[in-house]
């Protein structure tokens, strides 16, 4: 039988290790929004990561243009009010859960860029992805081949910066709608029909991330395949450790990103993986990172519990 982790002084150092090395990454995160922000809405001379501020902007005035699309669909003319776009997209970047979010989608897509190079893991068609599209299981296989498709539109729409307003989720997508309504100006009647057309063609379970994480929710003993990043890929690996970490997936993706040691050793402890297992994990997933000290003295629901404790526990603003 397997020991448990130590108990007693030694645990207790290493818990307060990972809290201090947790809330340095997590201050890094806190400060770094301010300035984000100030480059997605002005050209500073500031410099944080250009991929990720060009993502983030491209998404809202990608989301922008829907909006004023499906207006001009409507209103059979097409818009009149010149800047509408701009405005619309910069309450989207004012907004500190949209903003939060496209960031996530970012750095998903990058990391999934550097599984595929370090690793040769294809971020549409994973092992994992291949063995169930072939499952005797004809609803198994449909799944998987729906989050195939979904996940080459994703690849597509992150090389030309776009966010489907279909892929938000439905905090979000509501959020979007009321960018809209509060840019209508003279043209209100028309963003309410538009409004009322996107609501009623919306379906948050047909979205990619409902489909990632009803294939992860489905895959019953052979779960623990999905916490397997060479297995099943970067992004449905992501949607299982932020089910099985308890977390908020955008959280998880900002552990994946890099440069946070400690809250991808603990997201990794608090989904149940072994001390050896998330060793392991954490070398793929961030091999110029450094694993904590301590981790193997820390038990899944002491990493999960440090987690949620965390300046940044709150999730997607």
């Amino acid at each position: 039988m397997s020991e448990g982790p130590p108990t007693g002084p030694a645990a207790g150092a290493a818990e307060q290790l990972l809290r201090d090395e947790l809330a340095q990454g997590d201050r890094a995160i806190a400060a770094a929004r301010p300035v984000l922000r100030l480059l997605l809405t002005a050209h500073a001379p500031v410099q944080i990561d250009d991929e990720v501020v060009a993502h983030i902007r491209g998404a809202a005035f990608d989301v922008a243009r829907q909006l004023l699309g499906a207006q001009s669909e409507v209103a059979a003319r097409a818009d009149p009010a010149p800047g509408r776009a701009d405005a619309i997209a910069a309450t989207l970047l004012d907004d500190p859960g949209f903003v939060a979010h496209a960031q996530a989608l970012a750095l998903e897509g990058r990391a999934a860029e550097r599984l595929r190079r370090l690793g040769d893991i294809d971020p549409v068609l994973p092992p994992l992805v291949q063995d169930l599209a072939a499952s005797p299981d004809a609803r198994q296989a449909a799944l998987a081949m729906a989050v195939l498709a979904a996940q080459a539109r994703f690849q597509q729409y992150r090389r030309r910066l776009e966010l489907p307003l279909r892929d938000l989720p439905g905090d979000l997508f509501h959020r979007a709608l009321l960018a809209l309504r509060a840019h209508a100006g003279e043209d209100g009647r028309a963003a309410e029909a538009a409004e009322r057309r996107l609501r009623g063609g919306y379906d948050e379970s047909a979205g990619r991330l409902a489909l990632l994480a009803r294939l992860v929710g489905g895959l019953g003993d052979s779960g623990g395949e999905a916490l397997a990043a060479d297995r099943a890929g970067l992004s449905i690996f992501a949607t299982a450790l932020a089910m099985a970490a308890g977390q908020d997936r955008d959280m998880a993706l900002l552990a994946l990103g890099g440069g946070q040691p400690a809250r991808l050793a603990l997201s990794l402890r608090a989904a149940g993986l072994t001390v050896e297992a998330a060793a392991a994990q954490f070398a793929q997933l961030d091999p110029d990172g450094t694993l904590p000290e301590g981790l193997d003295r820390i038990a899944p629901a002491e990493a999960a519990a440090l987690l949620t404790t965390g300046e940044l526990a709150g999730g997607r603003p």
